[in-house]
């Protein structure tokens, strides 16, 4: 209290002056503003931009209680998240007015991959329906585009739309496909071997017979393909999405699916020798005759897995954690 038995808050009314902060003043009030530090880039926001235009998405749950940390912070206070942060600008501004606005260099792909990581489904449809209305390449500009070219050569398709084309039995060795959509497509008979897939989306592809020898297809999106009979040899599928797929009959020696998911997913009859299957989600996956000789099945999820008729019989030391 002041001398005269006002206090300032009530003095400052009196005045129409506005009153001092008060400590009852909301928690969430005072912090509304936050800062980002998304992999190494600076971000200063609100906390309803992040949480109110998707508010079931991962982004707005971590923002969406004051109470609750959402992460680490830097010397700064800035909320720690790794991730690129060359890709979160379009992600804020998608958060801000609900529209994919992106600088032409930057690749819609990209933006993709960190927009189904913090969970935003309408941004993700947002971009799928911009990529569909992207004209696709056809088959013959493939074949002329191969025909000018030696197979020893990486031709980079990197980001490229190509869903539903037809490329069956086609040579598309040493091909860069990496970020590139190539879901529902037809390459069958194809050959695949020493192409980079990583990343590429390639739900409900029809690849059977192909051959995918030494392919590179880390965090793929295999969901729902046929494979069947192809030949996968020392193929890296690690952390691919392979729910669903067929791959029965499929050679896959010394192939690489660590963390992947493969859930209901149908290997009957697969050559897996020397397969790298440590942590992969097997549950439910039909391995029946299946030979898994020297495969490594630590720490994978084998719940509701078929492994009747195995070729040799699995060894506890492959399945031990």
């Amino acid at each position: 209290m002041e001398p005269n038995g006002v206090d300032s808050t009530t003095e400052a009314t009196a005045n129409n002056l506005p009153a001092a902060p008060s400590s009852a003043t909301p928690a969430a009030e005072r912090s509304s503003w936050v800062t980002l530090n998304v992999g190494g880039e600076i971000f200063t926001t609100t906390r309803l931009t992040l949480t109110n235009r998707e508010p079931n998405s991962m982004i707005a749950r971590m923002f969406a209680q004051d109470q609750l940390k959402p992460s680490d912070q830097d010397a700064h206070g800035a909320y720690l998240i790794d991730r690129n942060g060359y890709y979160f600008r379009p992600i804020l501004d998608y958060l801000r007015h609900g529209r994919v606005v992106c600088d032409k260099h930057v690749n819609l792909q990209g933006v993709l991959e960190e927009a189904r990581y913090y969970g935003l489904d309408g941004l993700v449809s947002l971009i799928q329906d911009i990529q569909q209305a992207d004209v696709s390449l056809t088959r013959l500009d493939f074949i002329r585009t191969l025909v000018a070219s030696s197979h020893t050569t990486e031709l980079r398709f990197q980001g490229v739309h190509l869903a539903g084309i037809n490329l069956s039995k086609m040579d598309l060795r040493n091909i860069n496909f990496k970020y590139a959509c190539l879901s529902h497509c037809n390459l069958s008979n194809a050959n695949l071997s020493w192409c980079c897939l990583e990343r590429a989306e390639l739900r409900f592809a029809n690849l059977e017979g192909a051959k995918l020898h030494s392919v590179m297809a880390s965090c793929a999106d295999l969901q729902g393909a046929i494979l069947k009979g192809c030949d996968l040899t020392r193929c890296s599928l690690e952390s691919a999405n392979m729910k669903g797929a067929t791959l029965e009959g499929s050679t896959m020696d010394g192939v690489s699916l660590r963390v992947a998911n493969l859930k209901s997913a149908n290997m009957r009859n697969c050559t897996l020798y020397d397969a790298d299957m440590a942590g992969a989600n097997l549950e439910a996956c039909d391995l029946t005759g299946c030979n898994l000789e020297g495969a490594n099945l630590r720490g994978a999820n084998l719940k509701g897995a078929q492994l009747e008729k195995l070729i040799t019989p699995v060894h506890m030391s492959q399945i031990d954690i």
